[in-house]
């Protein structure tokens, strides 16, 4: 009976795990809004609030990543940081009429994670980038350094 029991939870743990990849996977399929025109909006609203050191990350060459591109930017405070997550999402929704799927960190607004499914925006303070270097994280990236308008 303990081996049955043991066998039903691997396959409900299977049966969770793969529904949330196949929900993913079908979020990732919806193609409401060009990949390269979100790219390109999200770029005007970090300029816009002058989002600093801009780098496009191209992972679609790398086995098993989470999105086909990182957008990472800079800002000089939490305030600045803030501005710059605010402003992509006023951008975004005005232009093309999308909104991220998940936020994270906006609360000490350090480091905040925009998840637009193709697409992952990171706006770090100076000092937090310098630390994580996700750049280096992905080397293999082709990266595209994204200077000002």
């Amino acid at each position: 009976m303990l081996f049955a029991n043991f066998i039903a939870d691997l396959v409900v743990e299977k049966l969770h795990n793969n529904f949330a990849f196949k929900f993913r996977k079908k979020l990732m399929t919806k193609k409401q809004v060009s990949t390269d025109d979100l790219i390109s909006v999200i770029i005007q609203g970090i300029e816009e609030v002058k989002g600093e050191d801009i780098q496009l990350l191209d992972l679609r060459e790398i086995e098993n990543t989470v999105c086909d591109y990182f957008i990472i930017c800079s800002g000089n405070s939490n305030t600045q940081v803030k501005a710059i997550s605010g402003s992509i999402q006023k951008i975004v929704s005005k232009q093309l009429k999308d909104k991220p799927w998940h936020i994270e960190g906006e609360a000490n607004a350090e480091w905040i994670l925009m998840d637009y499914v193709n697409v992952a925006v990171h706006i770090f303070q100076k000092q937090i980038r310098d630390y994580y270097d996700i750049e280096s994280l992905w080397g293999d990236a082709k990266i595209t350094e994204i200077k000002p308008a």
